[in-house]
């Protein structure tokens, strides 16, 4: 009997993800995993002029925004590795959002997402979301909602576009939009 396979049995498998709140020992692995991505916000490859940004995604920088009230993450673990995570400032400001290469194109990202946005929403209002996007990250912000509020910004050696999910629609007096 022969077996004909098709374009899903080549499709990467949903993985089995543990989801929790990052804690203070998770600062070294987030701060490598956002490491391997520089090339793709850094305006010089190498970094340079980028060493403020640098140093604020550095373990240390890391270790200290898990612990501060204001930003909230979620990670994604797979047995002990580190699969990807986010971050929101204030509640509203998507701070950070990465996931491992070894585990992209499975939906973990979105997954991230969903998870961030409802935690946020189960807490306050927020208006809407914002988030200064790696130029290679547009299309996975775009497809969460995120409208480009801006040209593309250089600054600190790194280059991102600003973005927003508007949740709330404002409306004239008469309740058009």
């Amino acid at each position: 009997m022969t077996t004909r396979k098709t374009i899903e049995d080549n499709l990467p498998t949903p993985g089995k993800f543990d989801f929790r709140p990052a804690v203070s020992v998770d600062g070294a692995a987030i701060s490598a995993l956002i490491r391997q991505f520089l090339h793709e916000f850094t305006i010089n490859p190498a970094g340079t002029g980028a060493e403020k940004f640098l140093d604020s995604v550095s373990t240390e920088a890391e270790t200290r925004y898990i612990a501060d009230p204001r930003y909230r993450y979620i990670a994604a673990f797979e047995d002990t590795q580190l699969a990807g995570f986010i971050a929101l400032r204030d509640g509203s400001h998507v701070f950070h959002l990465f996931v491992s290469p070894a585990f992209q194109r499975r939906g973990l990202a979105t997954r991230l997402w969903q998870k961030a946005k409802a935690a946020a929403l189960s807490m306050s209002t927020p208006e809407c979301f914002t988030v200064n996007s790696s130029p290679f990250a547009l299309p996975v912000y775009a497809r969460f909602g995120f409208k480009e509020t801006g040209p593309q910004v250089e600054a600190h050696g790194i280059h991102f576009v600003p973005m927003h999910l508007q949740l709330v629609e404002y409306t004239d007096d008469d309740g058009t939009p």
